[in-house]
């Protein structure tokens, strides 16, 4: 991973075999960054994704390896238990076209991701909901 910091946008480019979110967290880590939006495109090779059923609080998940394009990849940064906390959708384009996507479990890039995070001064934390079954926003 290579990146270069232009005041609040941070610059990154994972390189073959990198995972994305294990990446994206210990930039955070470093850069104790604290809220963030991320975008990002490029091609990975194997990729996993998930779909949260509010009914039963679960998510199931899908795997997938080849060549894929990353159509699109977003998401935020916030914190939890001390640590960055990666929230990334994505979708994914294989070579005839057809497109899988959801929340993103993992990524492993096979030529490059091109990522953008935009940092915001500030944190914003995490807190689970029973209600929901999920990390909401903590302010």
């Amino acid at each position: 991973m290579q990146y270069r910091r232009y005041g609040d946008k941070i610059a990154v480019r994972l390189d073959r075999g990198e995972e994305i979110i294990c990446s994206l967290e210990r930039l955070c880590a470093d850069e104790k960054i604290g809220f963030a939006w991320v975008c990002a495109i490029g091609a990975v090779g194997s990729f996993t994704v998930g779909v949260f059923s509010p009914e039963k609080k679960t998510y199931s998940s899908n795997s997938f390896s080849g060549d894929y394009e990353i159509v699109s990849l977003g998401g935020n940064v916030t914190r939890k238990d001390g640590g960055p906390y990666i929230h990334l959708h994505a979708s994914f384009a294989s070579a005839d076209g057809s497109v899988a996507g959801g929340h993103l479990n993992r990524a492993v890039v096979s030529a490059t991701c091109e990522m953008v995070l935009d940092v915001a001064c500030g944190e914003v934390g995490r807190r689970f909901s029973d209600e929901v079954g999920l990390n909401l926003f903590d302010f």
